[in-house]
């Protein structure tokens, strides 16, 4: 029996001896992997934060778009307005809108200009199917005019 011990024992401090060995390489990997594992953590903590950032930068990037849209399609109806401000003008200065400045009750004031010249029987220019617009002169607009006209009759 005491050849079994010596096997026995020589068998435990083999072992013994390896697991010391062991024991530190086995301790480095796990430390590795720990590391590893903090280090993915934290480069998911940061590339989520990127994300969220720049999410937050597109919906900035989209409001900003559609707020120079929305610039864009006032610029363009200032621009229209503005158009239409100076086409109204010139009809003005060559005197093709005179019927526009004379309201019907005045007719007879402005007899023999071109203003009333240019105005047929009832009060509005003679140019085919175009229906006069309302117009105002001197504070009174044509929609005021039947009210004046029954009170004068």
């Amino acid at each position: 029996m005491s050849t079994v011990w010596i096997v026995v024992i020589a068998v435990v401090v083999v072992a013994l001896i390896a697991l010391a060995l062991l024991i530190p390489g086995m301790r480095q990997r796990a430390e590795v992997r720990r590391r590893e594992k903090e280090l993915e953590y934290r480069r998911e903590q940061v590339a989520g934060a990127h994300r969220e950032q720049a999410a937050e930068s597109e919906r900035r990037a989209e409001a900003a778009a559609q707020r120079a849209r929305i610039a864009e399609q006032e610029a363009q109806r200032e621009q229209a307005e503005a158009e239409l401000a100076k086409q109204r003008a010139a009809m003005h200065e060559q005197g093709l809108a005179d019927h526009e400045l004379i309201h019907e009750s005045e007719r007879d004031e402005f007899e023999g200009t071109s203003a009333v010249s240019a105005l047929g029987r009832e009060g509005h220019v003679d140019n085919g199917d175009v229906e006069p617009r309302p117009t105002v002169s001197a504070g009174r607009s044509e929609e005021s005019a039947p009210a004046r006209q029954s009170d004068a009759d």
